[in-house]
């Protein structure tokens, strides 16, 4: 994308890495960094990189599913949801990878306008392209 096309940016900073500290430069996030101890860290009051992660995510997809609806001229209900859980570990070929798994919760919409919603939402969601062909992301709806 061309930086002429861009809306809008933000504009971070970190310092100390997992077990430092991270903020926006507006000041409207300013959190305490920590390593999980699954990863070897202390755990600990604070927040991690893959939290950052699912709660931005969750946010954007719901985002888009509410777009991608209103294009379509459908009613999201107001206590519609999106979970994500983000994994780290391991990859075969060194170093790590993350997995994504997203749910969305749309109580009172039929099953087959949700399950078109939840794939218009991947479709354009930003986090979603961002992400295509490097992560294994498939988006179900609640049960």
């Amino acid at each position: 994308m061309p930086a002429s096309k861009v809306l809008y940016a933000a504009h971070a900073t970190a310092t100390g890495g997992r077990d430092g500290h991270s903020a926006t430069d507006d000041g409207a996030l300013d959190v305490r960094m920590v390593t999980p101890k699954e990863l070897g860290g202390a755990g600990g009051d604070g927040v991690n990189p893959e939290q950052l992660f699912a709660t931005g995510y969750a946010a954007c997809f719901l985002g888009a599913l509410k777009a991608y609806a209103r294009g379509k001229k459908i009613a999201v209900p107001d206590d519609a949801s999106v979970k994500t859980t983000v994994g780290i570990g391991p990859r075969e070929d060194g170093g790590f990878g993350l997995q994504v798994e997203i749910e969305v919760s749309l109580p009172g919409v039929e099953p087959e306008v949700a399950d078109d919603l939840i794939a218009g939402a991947h479709h354009v969601c930003p986090y979603s392209d961002a992400t295509r062909n490097s992560l294994e992301i498939t988006p179900t709806r609640a049960a």
